[in-house]
């Protein structure tokens, strides 16, 4: 009796925890999904470290002429001054040597053009006259010279001449017809120049412009031009200095400002031109918006030495450039290459 009632004991426990296992809300069926649970997670955004940069890039103009330029002579511009595109805004020390060597050059041109024109023009008009006045008169005396030797030569048979005044008479009558040639090329050359004459004054015209334009371009070596309007963001060196190797200056257009942030390379397909972004600077409560421009074509390696065991000491990353807005632009017009955060929304 003991025995079975010790079975029959144990089956109506396990007939209760059957039951009771029935009885869990989890066994029921899976219960109904909210809405909350249904909707998929919004994709991240980006985030990165940024700088400042004008659109323009930062431009830092050096000599023209290389290192091997003379000292700065004339300054003529201060740091935060606006300039236009192809304003001067220095000259060294030799500017005024290479502008003699400009105005001497330009003379030598003016000398071989006047020449080419003597030459085209050939003669003056007075000068083509009196040569034919002169070939007439040649023209006379020889034919007077030819008749005096036909009768000096007509007598030598009959004895009423001799042979020597017959020679001196045909040599008389020779020498005037090369005078009265030598009248018509003269006339000839007059009249029309040369074409040998001609190749060689164009050619001197050449060599002369040739040198003018040489002259020139030493004389701008010694200048230094503003390639873009802009503002003057700082300057290298002063009148009195040998420009070094920071250069002379550096200017940009403030007019439009960019953001260039570093952006892993992992972050590339959750970009897009066009994307909405805001921008945080340090220090300022506000929150600057912005938008995606321009996504780098390269990928670069960015090595770091950093004693942080789980920081990103070989990360790789992609440039982008993010147009800031203009109430954004107001406040970091003189901040360029300061950091700021960057948010990029998906």
């Amino acid at each position: 009796m003991t025995r079975r009632a010790a079975l029959l004991g144990l089956l109506l426990l396990a007939a209760a925890a059957g039951t009771l296992a029935a009885l869990r809300p989890d066994s029921l069926g899976p219960g109904p999904v909210t809405e909350a649970e249904a909707a998929p997670l919004p994709p991240a955004g980006v985030g990165a470290l940024g700088r400042v940069e004008p659109a323009s890039r930062v431009r830092r103009l050096n000599p023209p002429g290389g290192m091997a330029v003379t000292r700065l002579e004339r300054l003529l511009v201060n740091e935060g001054d606006q300039v236009e595109a192809g304003q001067l805004l220095a000259e060294f020390g030799d500017a005024v040597q290479k502008d003699a060597a400009i105005a001497e050059a330009a003379a030598q041109l003016a000398r071989v053009r006047a020449e080419l024109a003597r030459i085209r023009a050939a003669g003056r008009p007075e000068e083509i006259a009196a040569q034919q006045a002169r070939i007439e008169a040649l023209r006379f005396a020889e034919n007077s010279a030819r008749r005096d030797a036909e009768r000096a030569e007509a007598l030598v048979p009959s004895g009423a001449g001799g042979l020597a005044p017959a020679e001196r008479a045909r040599f008389a009558a020779a020498r005037a017809a090369a005078e009265r040639a030598e009248a018509d090329a003269t006339l000839q050359r007059l009249r029309i120049p040369r074409p040998e004459d001609l190749a060689v004054a164009e050619a001197e015209v050449a060599t002369a412009e040739a040198g003018l334009i040489r002259a020139q371009a030493d004389a701008t070596l010694s200048r230094v031009i503003a390639p873009i309007a802009g503002t003057i963001l700082r300057i290298h060196a002063r009148p009195g200095d040998q420009v070094g190797s920071d250069g002379l200056l550096e200017m940009a257009d403030l007019g439009r400002l960019d953001i260039v942030a570093d952006v892993y390379e992992t972050d590339l397909p959750r970009l897009r031109p066009g994307a909405a972004a805001e921008v945080i600077v340090p220090g300022d409560p506000r929150r600057y918006p912005a938008e995606l421009r321009e996504i780098g074509w390269m990928v670069r390696r960015t090595t770091q030495a950093n004693t942080d065991p789980v920081a990103a000491v070989d990360a790789r990353t992609v440039e982008v450039r993010l147009t800031l807005s203009p109430e954004g632009r107001a406040v970091l017009e003189r901040r360029t290459n300061m950091q700021v955060q960057v948010s990029i929304r998906p």
